[in-house]
């Protein structure tokens, strides 16, 4: 455990689909970072955000949710936590509330830590995240049923999306970081790169615009990033990508009936990507059909995954 004036680290969030990792994530960087939708599984590959305060660095490894594989995108989803629970000091496992007469998942909560966390051998923090949506009373019995089962580092409350406790859980964090010197400038918010968050941020709409299958299906692939030329300022950055999906029939719901749909991903991508780096942005989206992509490990490793 760290015991100097300053703490470095990393802390790997886990959780189910709909947890409120990337959520929790945003909020504690005060930044939306990690894109986030009400449809599960929205985060797929390792987001990297780093807190900074006084007194800390937190490297967070996002990741997507944990859930029964189903074909090779999963798998490689799967994976990508995996690492994150390897390269962490410290694990915050999100397990939220919900209404209903059971308050929390524990046949889920159970597999995580069994599963997960402990075959990990890392210190652990089980969150317990939208404690607003119970009582105190069942927060405080949930609490105990974690330590005496689990006997974690803590079992913070918190809600992410209002941000209440979400301090507390930094102060849990910071003694088990181990380093007592920052690893990135303070500037620094994650270590990816612009385009991937510009795709990021198109696969969100994509997410929030379409429905049924369609976000599952669909991949976005960054094809051209060309930045401004210093020169000349005023030029737009271009940004060309490919949305990619597996049949025609997608392809013709993505464009839209005389490119509609696609204009309208377009203009809503283009309005947080410009907010986003700070400038003006030409964007060009295409879609490709790739048949059966999310099944075929070639193309998943050609996507990132």
């Amino acid at each position: 455990m760290q015991t100097s004036s300053f703490s470095c680290g990393h802390a790997a969030f886990v959780g189910a689909p709909n947890a409120g990792k990337s959520t929790l994530l945003n909020r504690l960087l005060d930044h939306k970072l990690s894109i986030v939708t009400p449809k599960p599984q929205t985060t797929r590959k390792k987001i990297t955000g780093i807190y900074h305060d006084d007194r800390s660095q937190i490297v967070i490894l996002d990741t997507p949710g944990i859930m029964e594989p189903r074909q090779s995108l999963h798998e490689s989803m799967l994976e990508t936590t995996r690492q994150a629970l390897r390269e962490a000091d410290i694990i915050v496992a999100l397990i939220p509330f919900a209404k209903g007469e059971e308050p929390i998942d524990r046949k889920f909560a159970e597999e995580l830590i069994g599963k997960w966390i402990r075959p990990a051998g890392k210190p652990f923090i089980i969150a317990l995240n939208k404690a607003d949506l119970v009582s105190a009373e069942t927060v405080g019995k949930v609490q105990q049923e974690m330590r005496e089962a689990y006997s974690p580092v803590a079992t913070p409350a918190l809600s992410a999306l209002n941000g209440s406790n979400v301090d507390e859980l930094v102060e849990l964090i910071r003694p088990h970081l181990p380093l007592d010197e920052q690893l990135y400038p303070e500037e620094m918010l994650s270590t990816e790169p612009e385009r991937f968050f510009a795709a990021e941020i198109i696969r969100e709409k994509i997410f929030l615009l379409y429905g049924r299958e369609i976000p599952y299906s669909t991949e976005v692939v960054i094809d051209e990033f060309r930045e401004q030329h210093e020169d000349d300022p005023r030029k737009k950055e271009l940004i060309r990508c490919s949305v990619i999906v597996e049949r025609n029939s997608q392809k013709q719901i993505i464009v839209g009936a005389k490119g509609a749909a696609i204009k309208k991903l377009g203009q809503a991508a283009r309005t947080d990507i410009e907010e986003l780096l700070g400038r003006p942005v030409f964007l060009e989206i295409f879609v490709k059909i790739r048949p059966d992509w999310r099944k075929k490990k070639s193309l998943l490793k050609s996507y990132g995954y």
